[in-house]
């Protein structure tokens, strides 16, 4: 008798999403410039960003729109650790009226491995039109459909994992075993002295060496924002922070900005690592100031370069909206050095532009 066997080697997991754009003006020199249309989502525990360019390539007198994937999630831990891999596939289901255009069927991109944010996929082409020799010509209003899917290697059989983060979590919660507690602005918080100096080397020089918090029950904790405390608390012993993806926008980045005071402050580097990947996500002309300043002030050279290169490459009206905000006052007087550095990226921005762009 014969014996079959069929083993699981890899599992997708896929989302479908449908993104509505109108028409975007495209010049008759087919160069649109950075101009784009986002759309953000969570597949498979990780945050990508599609974009939509109107004329993503140009040949000729002759246009392509089309998607590119960003990967918005995090890091690897180690070299040896895998990344993450996806395929973006894409498809106009419907067009405004231009006889110049022509949809493509079903597209999608090869399998692309992403190891670091912001990493991007190759581009995935929608059609094709032609431009015409006026001004105000207009590509069509589309409504396009994509599906992202991540390939994933399959949990091992037998015995079940535990779920450490999860576990922990409700330890948090429940505050069974707690030997300390905390008092931030008014609130108190009970934690566990050896979960935090296994995360924290600030706590472990703290309650497990000389120093005068080692025997301390009760800590009081000076020039914090409760909810980042809150909130470090629970990335301490989850190893994640959800309230960064699931407060509004604007609520989001100011929880970022004070947890990474916080990260900085403990030694959580992973946790500092989210929250200048959070800030970059929603940076825009009202809070990239303030970040601005936070990022020279805690070391965190990715997220400067981020800060200048959005105000040096930002139109004249965004520029107008920082330099009213109290974000660019604290700037600086916090750190005025940063000015030089804004003046050289922006001379450097301007003297690259092409006459057509000028």
């Amino acid at each position: 008798m014969e014996h079959n066997t069929c083993t699981l080697l890899r599992e997708v997991v896929s989302s479908v999403h449908q993104l509505k754009v109108a028409g975007f003006r495209i010049p008759f020199t087919g160069n649109d410039g950075a101009r784009w249309v986002r759309s953000r989502c969570t597949v498979d525990g990780n945050g990508w960003e599609i974009r939509y360019h109107p004329a993503l390539y140009v040949f000729g007198h002759r246009y392509c729109p089309g998607l590119s994937l960003i990967f918005l999630g995090e890091p690897p831990r180690s070299a040896a650790a895998p990344a993450v891999t996806a395929i973006l596939s894409g498809r106009i289901t419907a067009c405004s009226m231009d006889a110049d255009f022509v949809a493509f069927e079903e597209k999608k991109t090869v399998p692309k491995a992403f190891r670091r944010p912001l990493d991007r996929s190759p581009p995935l082409y929608l059609g094709v039109g032609r431009t015409k020799p006026y001004d105000d010509f207009r590509s069509p209003s589309l409504t396009v459909e994509y599906t992202i899917t991540v390939f994933r290697e399959p949990e091992p059989r037998g015995a079940a994992i535990a779920d450490l983060s999860r576990h922990l979590g409700e330890l948090l919660r429940s505050e069974a075993g707690a030997d300390v507690t905390f008092a931030v602005s008014g609130e108190t918080f009970a934690a566990h002295k050896v979960v935090l100096a296994a995360r924290s080397p600030v706590f472990m020089a703290e309650f497990f060496r000389d120093m005068k918090e080692k025997d301390a029950r009760h800590v009081e904790i000076q020039d914090m924002d409760t909810a980042a405390f809150k909130a470090m608390l629970h990335f301490i012993y989850t190893d994640a922070v959800p309230e960064l993806d699931e407060r509004p926008e604007a609520a989001a980045t100011a929880l970022a900005q004070h947890l990474l005071v916080a990260a900085d402050r403990y030694g959580l580097d992973r946790l500092k690592l989210m929250c200048e990947l959070r800030l970059v996500i929603g940076m825009d002309a009202g809070t990239v100031a303030s970040t601005l300043a936070l990022a020279e002030q805690h070391s965190c050279s990715w997220l400067k370069s981020k800060c200048i290169e959005f105000i040096a490459g930002g139109s004249q009206e965004n520029l107008d909206v920082m330099l009213a905000t109290e974000g660019y006052k604290h700037l600086v007087a916090s750190s005025p050095s940063v000015l030089a550095e804004l003046l050289k990226a922006a001379h450097g921005k301007k003297r690259s532009r092409s006459p057509d762009e000028k």
